[in-house]
């Protein structure tokens, strides 16, 4: 039997104001249009859930992220270590500063091999995102690349 991915989704996103860091305008901006594109299309299935919409909340709690999952008949928290992500969060954070750096200054060429490393290492990022969650919530690889740039916003020092 196939499961119904029309019933897991995500029908909001929140970031919590008190773990968010500042951000410059290019790091809003990038948040708002993963909320967006997250809200657009995302498949979200918290395991034992028996169906959506479902409400999440991204938090910073004790150094750990926090996902707060709601919806109808399921709620429930998830605590993940931030450790396996510090290294590719350091690096996805230096990589995007050059390629904002680059977008202003730079040749297309320049600019195209910093986006390819960005791109690059918000896959790596995104992969053991979904590892992480194995086991807790299944979703496919856009909704985790989306989740992955916000699980970044929280981490930002503008």
């Amino acid at each position: 039997m196939t499961e119904d991915r029309s019933k897991h989704y995500l029908q909001s996103v929140a970031l919590d104001d008190t773990s968010l860091a500042s951000a410059s305008r290019d790091q809003e901006h990038e948040r708002q249009v993963a909320i967006f594109d997250l809200l657009e299309a995302n498949y979200f299935e918290p395991e034992g859930a028996p169906g959506g919409p479902y409400d999440l909340k991204i938090a910073l709690i004790d150094n750990r992220l926090a996902l707060d999952i709601t919806g109808p008949d399921y709620q429930h928290r998830h605590l993940l270590s931030l450790s396996p992500f510090r290294g590719v969060i350091k690096d996805y954070f230096l990589v995007c500063e050059s390629y904002y750096d680059a977008i202003r200054n730079a040749t297309p060429a320049q600019i195209e091999a910093l986006d390819m490393g960005r791109r690059g290492l918000h896959n790596e990022g995104s992969a053991l995102l979904r590892t992480r969650l194995e086991g807790k919530v299944k979703t496919d690889i856009d909704t985790a690349r989306r989740l992955f740039t916000l699980i970044c916003a929280l981490h930002w020092r503008g």
